[in-house]
């Protein structure tokens, strides 16, 4: 199975919660990690800039194949063993509902990350450090 680069936005409690939890279950070492927040996030070597990866998720298969939205989550879960998740947010009818939840969420992600995030990234170190 080839790896899989998920590119991320630090700032985001919510987006941190998450990649602490697949960094949890990387396992086989199938999922590698770009925070684009970081100064060191050479964005033109990665070929996602910022801008791109803050309106919806991005992520990158070995093979150059570049995934985006939920797409990348499905990978991400079953490299991490949660087929069943992967396959369920697959297929087509989940999608349809999924696709438009999640780019929702992506344009009101910090506002809802002000909300949310702090106590789901405290729940995510607690559990996952």
């Amino acid at each position: 199975m080839l790896a899989l680069t998920i590119y991320y936005d630090g700032q985001c409690s919510l987006c941190q919660a998450e990649i602490l939890f697949l960094k949890s279950r990387n396992h086989q070492h199938l999922l590698n990690f770009v925070d684009l927040q970081e100064p060191a996030s050479d964005a033109s070597l990665h070929q996602v800039s910022c801008a791109q990866a803050m309106a919806e998720i991005h992520g990158r298969l070995a093979n150059g194949e570049l995934l985006t939205g939920i797409p990348v989550f499905a990978e991400a879960y079953r490299r991490t063993g949660l087929t069943v998740l992967a396959w369920l947010i697959s297929r087509t009818w989940a999608r349809v509902f999924l696709d438009s939840v999640y780019l929702i969420f992506a344009r009101h992600r910090h506002a809802i990350s002000k909300t949310l995030g702090p106590g789901l990234l405290r729940l995510a170190r607690w559990r996952y450090l």
